[in-house]
Formats: C-alpha cells, structure tokens, sequence
C-alpha cells in the first residue's frame, strides 16, 4: 500500500461503514476483507484511543435491501445507525442479473433502476452521516458525457444531483470522460485506472513476455483510448500506436455514425506482443475487428485489456474470434458483474480491484494525499523489473 507510513500517524475523519445493494455485494466482500485485514495489522498510534472507537471492526460491511412494491416502486431499508459514520456506498449500474418482480412479470435491473437505488440509500441516511462517498466503478451514463444537438445530458446531470443530495466525494474508474466533473467544480471527484492490476494479470498468466521497445507495443482501439495507450506505452518504455474509426457521416444507425473501417496509425507491429487498451469492451464488435488486422499485420499475440467487460452481445463472437486466432487473452477487472460462462473461458483473466479499492478507502477516511494511488508508475517499474529478471515472487501483492 503506497505511502503506508502516512496512515500511521493520521486520524481517521470517522468510523468507516461500507454500504452496498446485492448488486455488488461480491466485490463489497472482498474488499471489506482487506479492510478489516489492513486495519487490525496497521501499527495506527491512535487505533487503540478510546476516542477513536470502532476504527478496527470485524465488519465494516452491510448490504442495504431495496425491496419492490407489486407496482415496481421500491425503497431502500437502513437496519442498522449510520449516525456520525464516514460512509462509503458501493454500486454496481452494470449487473443485470439482479431481478425483481413488476405486475407479476420478472424485470431485470437496468442501470436507471441500480441508480434510483443509490438515490434511496442516501435518502434513507437522511443526513445523519458524517460523510457520504459513492463509489461507482462504471459511472453512470458515461458514455452520454456531451451534447450532440437535442440530446439529453445525463452524466452530467446525475453527479450534479448526486452532489446535491449531500454525496461528499464521487469515486469512479476509467470514465469514458472525466471532464464531467467540470459539472460539479467544488466537489471531490476521483477518476483512477486499473493500469497497475492490468500489468499483474498480464504477467501472472504469460510468463515468456518481454517488454521493450523490440518487442511489445501498445494500441488505442480509438481516439478515445489514446490518452491510456500513452502512458502505458511510456510506463513500459514500449512505442505507441492506435486505430481510428472511419464513420459514414451521411447516415445515422441506432443514434450514431455507423463505422466504415478501422485505419491504423502507428510503427511496424511485426513479430510484436500487442495489448489494447481500452476502458470498457460493449458488444465488442469493434475490439474483435481491431485484433483481426493486427494479426492480419503479423502481430505475435493480441492481448486485450479492458476495465469494464459488458460483452453486451454475449460471448459467442469472442468465442469464435479465439478460435480463429485474433487474440490470445481478455482481461478486464471485477468491477462490473461478470457472466458465471465468462469466468470459465479459456481466454479470459481477471484483473481483481478490491485491494485497490479497499486502499483508496482507507487513505480517503484517513484524509491524506491520493497522488501515488492516482499515478502508479513505481509500481509498475518495480513488478516489471522483477519480472525481466524473473525473480522468484514477483508477482506477490
């Protein structure tokens, strides 16, 4: 945990109390366990203070039930005192297997639905917390960040709303734009990216990898992506390169230009390991197409890297583009819900984020400085020296 020694001698602002609906309740588990973990190991001076009662708990996590009316109306249900607690709420708008029943018909939860929720929760706290914090890894309505004539602008609008209800700081992951936190100027707004889990995962499952510039290159899918592909590349002190999406602007399919082609712009990728990266893979239509020209450029392997792994469409065409030889593995984090079939393909690797999370908990609550936490370039320099030269435990937590 970077700059530890900062917690040994900083006070807590309050008690920490994890808050989650069964949306994210198995993520909410494995970071309550570090948590209470870190908390019982730390060497704190002030732990022990009878003043500063319940910083080491067993449990810092309770689930919240929202239950439903027969009409489909719901409310969230707080069992337990929040009062005086620093609050952290975890949520989870992607997970579409959470269900609920609406004139006797079975209703799976969209993304409005798990965000009307979180506005329960924090209404039934009623202001009765010492802070509120939401942590939502996928932020909600991200991909509407901008206006594009008469539309709606929902991201936006749901943090300023969310700020409004008395939400202190705003916790999220790899937003597709994080200048929305321009919409609430005053308010605490962290966007951080899982570069540092990407690399672990990476190297936990290929163990003949070398990373240099002879070697390896890093790709954007996009022009969206660039600014991630950028500064992987120069962490791994790896070259550069991205595609571009050619669209027909002369015609609009399902609200948008559709894509013509995929064109690269970038140096000699011959012979090269390739990672993309990219913040989320939707239906991954323009991933799967993005690794068949790269290995259609005779690139050695294609490893796909991703926060956020919908897989909206299913997972028959990954299935078929492994087969066919495109890529060689996927490997997006827990963040959002994955699919039980996802878990048990043979291309796939989890990048897990609760210790991350757990850690960004502990230095919020503590009120110290986030800066190695939002740049993990050490970390990764470290494990990929250990790496290279093979050394035994490399790659250990």
């Amino acid at each position: 945990m970077p700059n530890i020694e900062q917690l040994k001698t900083a006070m807590p602002v309050a008690p920490i109390q994890l808050l989650t609906t069964s949306a994210a309740y198995a993520l909410a588990q494995k970071i309550n366990k570090y948590l209470v973990e870190f908390r019982q190991n730390i060497n704190n001076s002030f732990k022990n203070d009878p003043a500063f009662y319940g910083y080491m708990e067993n449990n810092y996590l309770y689930e919240v039930p929202c239950p439903r009316f027969g009409s489909g109306e719901g409310k969230a249900v707080l069992d337990a005192s929040v009062r005086g607690k620093d609050i952290f709420i975890l949520t989870d708008v992607c997970n579409h297997s959470i269900t609920y029943q609406m004139n006797g018909f079975t209703n799976h939860m969209s993304p409005d639905d798990h965000y009307q929720d979180l506005k329960r929760i924090i209404s039934a706290i009623n202001g009765r917390a010492h802070r509120i914090n939401v942590i939502m890894p996928f932020l909600y309505e991200g991909r509407q960040h901008k206006r594009n004539g008469r539309e709606s602008l929902d991201c936006a609008y749901a943090i300023k709303e969310l700020m409004n209800m008395g939400v202190s700081n705003f916790i999220t992951f790899d937003a597709h734009d994080p200048r929305v936190q321009n919409s609430v100027p005053l308010k605490g707004f962290d966007n951080y990216s899982p570069h540092y889990q990407f690399m672990r995962a990476l190297l936990h499952t290929e163990d003949d990898l070398l990373i240099d510039k002879e070697h390896t290159i890093v790709i954007s899918p996009d022009e969206g992506a660039l600014d991630r592909a950028v500064y992987f590349a120069n962490v791994l002190g790896v070259d550069t390169g991205m595609f571009y999406k050619r669209r027909d602007y002369s015609t609009i399919v399902n609200g948008k230009n559709p894509i013509v082609a995929h064109e690269f712009l970038g140096d000699n990728i011959d012979g090269k390991d390739v990672i993309i990266i990219d913040d989320m893979i939707s239906s991954g239509g323009s991933m799967i197409d993005t690794a068949r020209q790269l290995k259609k450029m005779n690139a050695k392997r294609v490893f796909i890297c991703a926060a956020f792994g919908l897989f909206t469409d299913g997972l028959s065409a990954f299935d078929e583009a492994y087969e066919k030889c495109y890529f060689d593995r996927i490997i997006t984090t827990n963040l959002c819900y994955q699919p039980p079939e996802l878990m048990s393909k043979p291309y796939y690797q989890e990048a897990d984020m609760s210790k991350f999370i757990a850690t960004i908990i502990n230095f919020m609550n503590h009120d110290v400085s986030m800066s190695n936490i939002y740049t993990p370039t050490e970390k990764i320099h470290k494990i990929l020296a250990k790496y290279n030269n093979r050394e035994e435990g490399a790659l250990d937590a």
